[in-house]
């Protein structure tokens, strides 16, 4: 079965606002409004896998206005940032950085990420986001390097378009826990 075809153990349609919101809020970094607007649009059958959860999740996305888009992409903490040095990411974001490996940068890799991470904020104004599962911190900053040289719209939508694969990332990893758990953690 691949991931995306992956069924949640208890049915989203089934569960309350709460525990749907508890159990997808964090999906989509810090932004829990993305999880209750799905729930109040209405969940059925077609929500019980990763693919169609997660569809319904980008849209809320896509139609969402621009602020609340550049909110989205903003709540992402920096690669190799002060959060992750101070210990303030969320524990996806922990385990996702780590890795690919960005917490074992040497001093020269870290000092290029801080650059990098400034550089990108002061062309476009918000924070470079990427899907680094299955990257690795050399990677990455290839891809800083490229996507630094984006024109802002295309950017932007770039940025967006990341999201969505860390989100269908994540709610794959909600289903195979489910899996191998025998969705003893489900809700």
């Amino acid at each position: 079965m691949t991931p995306q075809a992956m069924k949640f153990q208890r049915a989203p349609s089934q569960m309350t606002k709460r525990d749907f919101v508890d159990r997808f809020g964090g999906v989509y970094e810090h932004s829990p409004w993305i999880a209750e607007a799905v729930w109040s649009d209405g969940l059925d059958e077609s929500h019980g896998d990763v693919d169609g959860l997660a569809n319904a999740l980008a849209a809320i996305v896509d139609q969402a206005n621009a602020e609340l888009r550049l909110n989205l992409i903003n709540a992402h903490p920096d690669l190799a940032g002060r959060a992750a040095i101070s210990g303030r990411l969320t524990p996806d974001s922990t385990a996702e950085q780590a890795n690919a490996g960005i917490d074992q940068c040497t001093a020269e890799e870290f000092s290029l990420f801080q650059d990098m991470n400034e550089r990108y904020k002061n062309k476009f104004g918000f924070t470079f986001v990427m899907a680094v599962k299955g990257s690795n911190r050399h990677k990455i900053l290839d891809a800083f390097r490229r996507r630094v040289q984006n024109d802002p719209q295309v950017e932007l939508t770039q940025a967006i378009q990341e999201i969505h694969k860390i989100a269908r990332l994540r709610l794959a990893e909600i289903a195979a826990r489910d899996t191998t758990r025998g969705g003893k953690n489900a809700r």
